[in-house]
């Protein structure tokens, strides 16, 4: 008698399953852990005792810096998980052939990216209640109304770093991947608006179109306004598509 044929999981489990095994590996690589929580939490802690930051308000009124450093920190978290971290082991599960077997496996393309995105979920997720409990202990208060959208605008964030993060991995060798993830989250975080907020007047005003900036603006302006920023989420969705266009165009799985 012909035993029956095994059928693979559905689809969401599938993807599921692969998320939740890279949040472990993600979790469990001191590294990343390094680079998408203790240094955020640090440069937090840093940037309040020092004092060098500060802002004001929609009606122009001026906020305490802790208000407008948290959710910049918020913003650097994010790159590091969806640019960085998914960039660099992308890249190199690229050069060691894992990608291609993956994808040839029911898991399947489309699944394999769903599964990374999940895990970048569920790393942000910790992210935020790590860094944003370190926030409220440091004198955070952000606006209750603006909880929603600073949620919608982390989404967004994290959509556009991955999609970009994934571009450069399947473009360039994984040590060519390594240095730039590595060189691009700490100028976008220092000098892209991501931590401290950009000018907004004369020639700087260019560079609120970066991804980095509009995740900062977009996630201060949900804190301290308790409103969603517009431009910014535009910004960050028009990366997400030209990224995950352009991903499609020229990723290579070898």
């Amino acid at each position: 008698m012909t035993p029956p044929l095994s059928r693979p999981a559905p689809a969401s489990r599938r993807i599921l399953a692969h998320g939740f095994y890279e949040t472990r590996n993600t979790l469990h690589n001191g590294e990343q852990l390094l680079v998408s929580i203790i240094l955020p939490v640090l440069v937090l802690i840093g940037a309040h005792r020092l004092d060098i930051v500060s802002g004001t308000t929609a009606g122009g009124l001026s906020v305490p810096g802790i208000d407008v450093i948290t959710p910049g920190v918020l913003a650097l978290s994010v790159m590091a998980s969806a640019f960085t971290g998914q960039g660099i082991a992308a890249g190199f599960e690229r050069q060691y052939g894992v990608l291609a077997y993956l994808s040839t496996t029911p898991l399947g393309p489309t699944g394999l990216i769903l599964g990374k995105a999940v895990a970048v979920v569920c790393v942000v997720v910790i992210q935020v209640v790590v860094i944003g409990a370190a926030g409220l202990m440091l004198g955070w208060q952000p606006d209750p109304g603006g909880l929603a959208w600073l949620s919608l605008v982390l989404v967004l964030g994290a959509t556009a770093f991955t999609a970009l993060g994934l571009l450069l991995a399947g473009t360039v060798r994984a040590e060519a991947t390594l240095a730039l993830t590595n060189i691009l989250w700490v100028l976008l975080g220092a000098a892209g608006g991501t931590v401290f907020p950009l000018d907004h007047d004369g020639p700087g005003a260019l560079l609120l179109l970066l991804p980095s900036a509009a995740l900062g603006e977009g996630l201060r302006a949900a804190s301290i306004d308790g409103a969603l920023a517009p431009v910014p989420a535009l910004v960050l969705a028009g990366w997400s598509v030209l990224a995950v266009l352009a991903a499609r165009r020229w990723f290579q799985w070898r």
